[in-house]
Formats: structure tokens, sequence, C-alpha cells
């Protein structure tokens, strides 16, 4: 008789639903207040906000789902903190690729001052995406990427896989 293991805790197109709409509803409201911050109209604030969070929607999809297929191979698992820096720098630094120009456009900036806006949300959300991704799994547990294989699951096979 095999026992049979699942992963714990929210996972699969449950867990990524809830994990970006948390975080862009976050982000959203936060850099909008700092576009404000540094001078920008509200309206414009709000709308390159919204249009930075629908990009980073996608890019989130695209990176945790490339991320999480990487470490499930890897032969340590759990999330150190060399991992979550890791994950915090490749996924910001992919979005800034994408950010610094539209922004230049947007807000009618050179791409140096884009560049040192992007750098002072790039400096609160990479704390802010290390922290959150912390807190999110401390709250609805490690994907199952990131969690041990079980005794009881046979050799290879990861618990919570389909």
């Amino acid at each position: 008789m095999s026992a049979t293991t699942h992963a714990v805790g929210l996972q699969g197109p449950k867990r990524r639903v809830v994990f970006v709409t948390l975080y862009e509803i976050i982000a959203i409201i936060v850099s909008s207040l700092l576009f404000m911050a540094i001078g920008q109209g509200a309206g414009a604030s709000g709308v390159m906000a919204v249009v930075a969070s629908a990009l980073a929607i996608a890019w989130n999809v695209t990176f945790n789902a490339l991320f999480e297929r990487w470490e499930a191979r890897q032969r340590v698992k759990g999330r150190s903190v060399l991992r979550r820096v890791v994950h915090a720098v490749g996924f910001e630094g992919g979005l800034a690729l994408v950010l610094i120009p539209l922004m230049a456009w947007w807000f009618g900036v050179s791409l140096w001052q884009a560049t040192v806006m992007e750098a002072g949300l790039l400096l609160f959300f990479l704390v802010y995406t290390y922290g959150f991704n912390w807190a999110f799994d401390r709250i609805f547990g490690l994907p199952a990427s990131a969690q041990a294989v079980s005794a009881a699951a046979p050799a290879g096979v990861v618990v919570g896989a389909p």
C-alpha cells in the first residue's frame, strides 16, 4: 500500500492568481504615490502605475513559471535567502528593461531621468518583492516546487506534482 502525499498550502493556478492580485494591488497604490511624490501628476501617475502593473503581471506569470520549473529541478529544496534574492533581482531586473523606456516616453523625460526614477522604484520593489514573497510563503505555504520530496513518494517525484 502506498501513501498518497500532497503538497501543503495554496497550490497551482489559485496560488498564482492570489499572489499576483495581492502583489499588484499593493504595487499600484505604492507606485502611484511614489510617482506623485517625485512631482508627476496624479492622473499620469495612476495610469503609469496601472500600465506598469499590467506589464508586471504578464512578466510575473512568465518569470515565476520559469523560475519554479528551474526550482523543481534543483536538488536542494526550500527557499534560502540567496534563492529569494536571485528571484527578486531576476524579476525586477527583467521588468526594469521594459519600464525604463516606457516611463521616459510617458512622462516625457530622458532615458537617464527614467532610469533614476526606476532606480528609486527598484530599491523599494526589491525589498517589497523579497518581503512579499517571504510573507506569502509563510501565510500560504511554499509552492510544490520548493517543498521537500516525501519519503513515501517514489524517487524523483516531488510532493504535490501532478
